[in-house]
């Protein structure tokens, strides 16, 4: 199966993972600096990959849904109900 995903797909991809880690963030009512802090990086850091300023690799992915104690899938459905 072959994708071919544009530069605009993948960036709106990657920003619907974001939108819906600061959702599920916020429900937790977990701040920036918790978040930061268990990700051993600094808070202005953490809002500037929240803002899609910072890449957000795999494996910080995957520890920020360990954080918020979901499935890495939830984080991954387009336009998530939060």
């Amino acid at each position: 199966m072959q994708v071919n995903l544009t530069h605009a797909e993948i960036r709106s991809r990657l920003k619907n993972i974001i939108i819906n880690i600061r959702k599920i963030r916020e429900r937790k009512s977990f701040s920036q600096e918790y978040m930061a802090a268990r990700l051993n990086i600094s808070q202005n850091t953490y809002s500037k990959l929240e803002l899609g300023n910072t890449a957000l690799t795999v494996e910080r992915f995957i520890l920020i849904a360990g954080i918020l104690d979901v499935d890495v899938t939830e984080l991954l459905l387009a336009n998530k109900q939060q």
